[in-house]
This record gives structure tokens, sequence and C-alpha cells, in this order.
């Protein structure tokens, strides 16, 4: 049940780990530790630490935002601070409505569950008549709307779908992992990892005898490891070969129609469209194969190992939702599990975003976090959390999402804390103006990101290991008590401490902390997991011993197969669909009308992909996956990612065979330009890529240059980010979620003047 510990535990989103007066050791729990904790006590004391409160001087002056992200700051005290905050949010509430308050707080500040930024500021700003919010995920975003329609509610969460890795580990002998399994995608989680387990449970069911196929880009998204292949394919054209592999199983009569008939609806439909008989378009080996890049014979072997292998599971990482039409391959990898007859079976059926993060498929009993109440905010108005930049540019009209009509807010006043937009949106220079619209921009912000450069009041917040807080990822099972180990530089106060001051200007301080200090809260807290699993050990013990783990002896307790109990009785156990069973065709969504999502999955060619005529001007796909070095942004500025960098530049990956034809060098300074701008990175060439694909992970902080200009005109990024580049177009209208892999550009050396100008 616990874990003891010489020294106190220090808990990230990245890893926990021993921390003593000399700084952090090695978790011996951990079987795979990513990042050193080290990294995060040399980002504490960096010269990019916020000191005190900050407000803009153009702000100050009422300049609307026109000099926002341009300007200097002056300090102010806390005092101060907190007033003009508490004046500013009145003055909107009652100008404007609350609805014109905007928080669009995303939660990766802290894996504490009491140091939750998203909980702290809505918490707050509910005292204050309440605001405008968001929804969803820029992770998974098309996926969480387009699965309950097929699946029902309860499978629009990440971990709803996949089975266990235990399960995997025991029954799979084939296993189709669409995107493949990203090295570090693995090493985070919301919440926090005590123990990096997901990469040993795939290692296992391989050197069992599991056959693992990864379909990507780049080769290197497959362990090297028995039993695992890699097939390349041109990105996001992964529903074309789903959708080719049904119509060779059914082509062949491989379908697996008794399972079709006795749990789906509309299997007749999509089978038609498979097979032309709508259209005249036959989705075959042949026709995926014009799309994907595959040889049709490689796709009609797959088909058959499918169709012959005892217990398949169909696996898609998160990563293939972020894209033009994001909702289809979600719904495609359905349609295709049922067409071979597995879901419900244990380590059978279908999967999303399995090596994705840390916990999905844990073969746990999760302690799911009871949180911090929020309060009720009485303003409905919610968007979609991609949809930032078209609600600044289009605020107060309608528009449609997942059926409902609804309208932007009027964002006059930002409020932001424990994210990063501009690391997280799309077309950052489109999002920089559109930024200058509001009045007013609040952030907590522990370092001088993008973010907090382009706000006006800057509040500093402290770092993890300078604040006390219990983490743990709700679909994990280790909690772990993280005490403060160093004391807060500068000004810096947590989350809590900051709202507590601004709803003392209001007089609801004491309603705010509901008569605790954050210690008291921390218990409290506790206390609501001891009501879930009254075998933890008190709240005393737990402080005492740093970490406890439920079932610990025990290496994979029972959980239920997901979709085992509809599988058994789909009567008596129905789904939440309108049916009551797997929607492989969805009159709800086909009502609904709309051009980019009809009733059932379906290849639609994207404004950007390797096969679009875009692709003569612009002949690379960029992806922009999770960096390996770092979370987001965070650590941006030290540690590995400071030294993977090339002259402070994030490094882009590309196909030897790209390179020598551009006549480019491993270690060079790049341009990546389209009709959205331009970048600078350092390049890496290499033997797994796929030539035609360029990779450059996100989170280098923005930062445009002051003189030079991109060809489009817009200021030359000089740090490697590859949001000035990535579109800000939603998936469809159905989910309206983040599209960021659906992007092409053009690639050329840099010139002596672009590289002379630094970050």
């Amino acid at each position: 049940m616990a874990h003891s510990s010489e020294a106190s535990w220090f808990s990230t989103h990245l890893g926990t780990w021993p921390l003593g007066p000399q700084g952090t050791s090695i978790n011996p729990h951990d079987p795979a530790p990513g990042l050193s904790g080290e990294e995060f006590l040399e980002l504490a004391s960096h010269s990019v630490r916020v000191q005190a409160p900050m407000v803009r001087r153009g702000w100050r002056s009422g300049d609307n935002g026109a000099g926002r992200g341009a300007d200097s700051f002056e300090p102010v005290s806390w005092a101060e601070a907190t007033r003009l905050v508490a004046d500013e949010l009145q003055r909107v509430a009652g100008e404007h409505g609350n609805d014109a308050i905007y928080a669009g707080s995303y939660g990766w500040g802290s894996a504490g569950r009491f140091h939750h930024a998203q909980s702290q500021i809505k918490r707050m700003l509910n005292l204050f008549g309440g605001f405008s919010c968001s929804e969803h995920s820029y992770s998974y975003g098309a996926g969480a709307v387009i699965l309950p329609h097929v699946l029902g509610a309860p499978f629009g969460d990440t971990n709803a779908c996949a089975p266990g890795w235990d399960q995997v580990a025991a029954h799979t002998d084939v296993m189709l992992a669409l995107g493949g399994f990203r090295p570090g995608n693995t090493r985070c989680d919301a919440g926090g990892v005590f123990a990096h387990t997901a990469r040993s449970w795939l290692e296992k069911a391989c050197r069992r005898g599991m056959t693992l196929i990864v379909v990507s880009p780049d080769a290197a998204d497959a362990p090297a490891w028995p039993n695992v292949t890699h097939i390349p394919l041109r990105p996001t054209t992964d529903t074309a070969l789903m959708l080719g592999l049904i119509g060779e199983l059914e082509a062949r009569g491989q379908g697996q129609h008794d399972f079709l008939s006795r749990y789906c609806t509309g299997h007749e439909a999509l089978a038609r469209h498979v097979l032309g008989e709508d259209d005249g378009t036959v989705r075959n080996a042949a026709w995926a194969a014009e799309i994907t890049g595959m040889s049709p014979a490689r796709i009609e072997a797959l088909a058959r190992q499918l169709a012959e292998a005892r217990r398949p599971l169909i696996a898609m990482s998160w990563s293939l939702q972020r894209a033009r039409f994001g909702e289809q391959p979600c719904w495609a990898a359905v349609s295709l599990a049922a067409w071979l007859g597995h879901i419900g079976a244990p380590g059978g059926g279908v999967a999303f975003g399995l090596g994705s993060v840390n916990s999905v498929g844990q073969p746990v009993r999760p302690l799911k976090a009871p949180g911090v109440f929020q309060g009720i905010n009485p303003v409905s108005s919610c968007i979609p959390v991609a949809g930032l930049g078209d609600m600044l540019a289009s605020a107060g009209q309608p528009y449609r999402v997942n059926g409902d009509l609804r309208r932007w807010p009027r964002a006059r006043l930002i409020y932001w804390a424990g994210g990063n937009p501009f690391h997280h949106h799309q077309d950052l220079n489109r999002l920089r103006d559109l930024w200058k619209r509001p009045d007013t921009v609040i952030v907590h912000e522990p370092v001088w990101s993008a973010t907090a450069q382009q706000a006006d009041i800057v509040l500093p917040v402290t770092l993890p290991q300078e604040r006390s807080d219990i983490s743990g990822s709700s679909n994990d099972r280790t909690l772990v008590y993280s005490p403060a180990g160093r004391e807060p530089q500068g000004q810096a106060l947590t989350d809590h401490a900051i709202c507590a001051r601004i709803t003392a200007a209001i007089g609801q301080e004491e309603v705010f902390r509901d008569g605790r200090s954050e210690g008291d809260w921390l218990a409290y807290l506790y206390a609501g997991y001891q009501a879930r699993f009254p075998e933890l050990p008190s709240f005393e013990g737990f402080t005492a011993k740093g970490a406890v783990t439920l079932d610990e002896a025990a290496l994979a307790p029972v959980v239920q197969t997901p979709l085992a109990a509809f599988v058994d009785d789909p009567v008596a156990c129905p789904l939440s669909t309108p049916s009551g069973r797997i929607e492989l065709y969805s009159a709800t969504i086909a009502a609904m009308g709309l051009e980019e999502c009809g009733g059932h999955p379906a290849w639609q060619p994207p404004e950007e992909w390797l096969g679009s005529p875009l692709a003569a001007r612009y002949p690379f796909h960029l992806l922009s996956p999770q960096p390996l070095h770092r979370l987001h942004s965070q650590l941006d500025k030290v540690g590995a990612s400071a030294r993977h960098k090339q002259h402070g530049r994030e490094v882009a990956v590309m196909a030897r065979a790209d390179g020598i034809a551009l006549g480019l060098i491993d270690g060079q300074c790049i341009k990546l330009f389209n009709d959205r701008g331009a970048c600078l990175a350092g390049l890496a060439l290499s033997d797994t890529l796929m030539p035609g694909v360029i990779v450059l992970p996100t989170g280098a902080w923005f930062s445009p240059s002051d003189t030079l200009l991109a060809p489009n005109g817009t200021p030359l990024e000089r740090a490697g980010n590859p949001n000035v580049l990535t579109a800000d177009r939603p998936t469809s209208e159905l989910a309206r979620g983040c599209a960021a892999n659906s992007c092409l550009v053009a690639v050329t050396a840099a010139t002596a003047e672009e590289q002379a100008d630094v970050p």
C-alpha cells in the first residue's frame, strides 16, 4: 500500500522524484524515468522567472491593446495588482455582462489536485458572477465529440475504449497501431506520473508474441522490439487506409456480419459506400494505395492478417484526430474493429490513446480525484477550446458545433492561468493580431512566456516545487504527497493565494477559502479519496509515507473489459446511442446537414495534404508532435530542451533524401514557410522519416523578429515554433477540434542575416 522515502517526493506531470537538500534523485519505483526533476529546479532560479506583479505601461495609459506584445512592464505591489484585477473584472461584468469575461485556462500548470489553475480561477470568477468558458481539449477535441455519437456518451473520455494493458499483454495477437508509439508521449499525464509503465506493458506483449504493426510516416514511431513492423503512409490518410481495409474484408466475405447485425446499426450504408454502390468509387486496396502511398499488395496483406488474427486490436493515437476531418479516423477505427468482430473481447476491439499518455490502458482501480468545488457558473456561454481565434475574430456571430447553434462571446477580458495559448493555438500571427482586441488580458505565469509577454497584467505564480500538493492521475492508482521543497522565487504566490486576494476586494475571501488554509484544503481533498477508498491510510500516515498505491501487490487487478457488458447482452445493457448499438451510420449526424461530416465515416481530401494542388508550392507535410525533451512549452529554456536546440532554435527533422535534394546538411539553420508565416529551425536529417514529411515539435517559445519578415509579410519567427505555420481551421463543424496536423510548408536554407537574428 505505501511507499516510504528518506526524502520528500516532488511530483510533476512528467514524473515523480525524491527531493532532498541536494536536489532530486532517481525514483526507484519508476521502471522508465524520463526527464530529470533537476530541470524544474533549474527553472526556479532562471532569469525568465516573473519576480513581481507586473502591469503593461500602455494598458495603464489606455491604449486599448495596441501595444500588447511590444510594450514594457512596470512592477506593482500585490495590493495594487489585485485591486486592478478586481476592479477590471467588476467593470467588464458591469458594462458588458459576465459573458464578456473569457477564462481560457488549460490546466497544465500543475500536476497537483489542489493547485490546479483551472479549478482555482473558475472558483474565483464564479464569485464575480461567472464567465465564458471552453470545453474539450486541443489533444482530443474531435474524438471527444464524435465517439459519443458512435459508442455513447461514456465513451467520449480518452480512456474509455481502451482495453487494459494486461489484456493486451495476455490476449492481443495483432495490434494495428495507427499513428505509432512516439517515445516521449507516455512520459506525461494530467495529474502526474509516479511510475512510467505503459511502454513496459507494450514490450511485454511484443515479447510474448503479439505482432505490432505501426503505421505512421516515421519508422522511429515503432519500437525496436521483436514482432514489430513499420508501414509508412502519407500523413492524415489513415481514414482512407481503414476504409480500404473494410472494402477488402467486405469484397472477400471476411467481414464479421453476425457481429455487425447484432451489435451495430448502419453497417449496410457503410458497406454500400466502400463497395462503391452509392457513388461508383470502390474503396479497396488499389483506391487506398493511391491516397496513402502504400502499395495495394501491402494493404491486401494487411487485410488478410487482420481477418485471420485470433484477437486483433485497432489502436489509434490521438494525433490522427488533430487534423482536418479528424472525426473521421475515430469513426473509421470503430468501424474497422466492428468489421473484425472482436469489440468487447479482452485485448480486442478498438483503443484511442494507448501510448498517448502514461495512464491510458493502465490495469488499475483508478483514484479519480475529488477535485476542488468550483461553484456554479451562471453564464452558459462555452466555446470549443480550439475556437479561441474564431471567438476573437467573430465576436457575437453565430456558429455551429455538434448540431447546436451558438454565438461566439464578445470577450472584453481574457483571464488565463495554467496554460500557454501562444504554444497550443494555431496560426500564431493571426492570434497575435486578434489578441489585441479585448480590453484586458490577465495571466498567472511563473515565467515570461509568450503569453505573459502578450498580457496586460502578469501575476507571478509558484512552480510545483514551491507549493505543497497531492498529485495523482485520475486514471492511475498512486497518490503522492508533494510538499514544498523550495521557497518561492521573488513575490510568487500560489494560484489559490492570488485568487483569495482578488476575492478579498469584493468581500468574498472567506467564501473563496471556505474557512480553510491551503494545508486544510489538502486534508479535505484527501478525505474525499478516503471516502471512496477506505483502505487508504490516514492523512497523517499519507504525508509521512509520501506515496500510497492501491492494490500494490496486484500487478493487474481484474478490470471490466470495455463494451463487454453490451456485447454479452445488448438488450439488457444497451449503449447510450439513439439505437442502443454501435452507430456506423448516425442519423443524428446526417440530420445536421454538415458538408464536412456526413452520416458515416468517409475519406475527404483536406485543403493541405501531399495529394492536394497546394503541394506543388509547399511540398512538405509538417507534423508538430509533442517534444521529447519537455512538456508542451514547459522547461523550454532549461535542461535537455535547451541542450537539444541548435543555436537556441528547435530542431526540425526531415528525410535525408529530401535534405540532399535541397542541398541541406545536418545542423544547418533552415527556414520553413507557407502563406501564414515562416520560422527558423535547426535541422536533423533522418533515415527513418519518409520523404515529403518534416517534423517540428511544438513548444519553442514564440519569438517573432523585430526586423525580419516572412515571405507573407508577417514577422519571422526565430525559435522554431511550428504554430506560425499551422492553420487555424477546425476539424469540422461537428467538433471544431484542433486541426494542426493538416499543414503544408516549403523549406529553404536560412540566409546569413536570418541566422544572425537569434531568439
